[in-house]
């Protein structure tokens, strides 16, 4: 005997056991994949029911609600399933390039994207850019040269260097 659950959750289905303890009745309680729901008989619909769920995953996956990506992405296969081979050729692509994306959810590959995004994002939101000048200004204004330091009467002792003798003598 199934029943629909009377939660919020509208996927989760209850079987119901002949147990008489909490226990044993929750242990057949599992929570349904899209593939349960219903198909539309229409071919129209159902291109368009694939379109929604495809979209859906896409939207899960950004947000990385897995659950909820795997869900559809179940839902859409079953769809594409539906439909005949001829049909929905840009859907099935959509499909498989989702279907791409959720696997490599936590591939070491995608963790290293993650990171250097992340890495960027910092590096890029650190720095301010530089104020823009005005071409007309900078034609007109010589930039000043750094001021000479007057060093006085200083010599360089060319025999501690090992240059040789010098004629200078203080």
């Amino acid at each position: 005997m199934v029943r629909v659950n009377q939660s919020s959750n509208p996927r989760s289905v209850v079987v119901l056991s002949s147990g008489t303890d909490w226990r044993t009745r929750a242990a057949g309680q599992k929570r349904s994949s899209g593939a349960e729901s219903e198909i539309p008989r229409k071919q129209p619909a159902k291109i368009k029911a694939l379109q929604q769920a495809i979209g859906m995953a896409n939207m899960a996956m950004s947000r990385k609600n897995w659950s909820a990506a795997r869900y559809a992405l179940s839902r859409a296969c079953v769809l594409a399933e539906a439909l005949p081979a001829n049909v929905a050729v840009a859907e099935r692509e959509r499909l498989s390039a989702a279907r791409k994306r959720f696997a490599a959810r936590n591939t070491p590959a995608a963790k290293k994207a993650k990171q250097a995004k992340a890495t960027a994002t910092k590096r890029a939101g650190g720095k301010k850019p530089a104020p823009k000048k005005s071409t007309a200004k900078s034609t007109a204004k010589q930039p000043k040269p750094a001021p000479v330091r007057d060093l006085g009467d200083r010599f360089i002792n060319r025999a501690a260097l090992g240059y040789g003798p010098t004629n200078e003598t203080r």
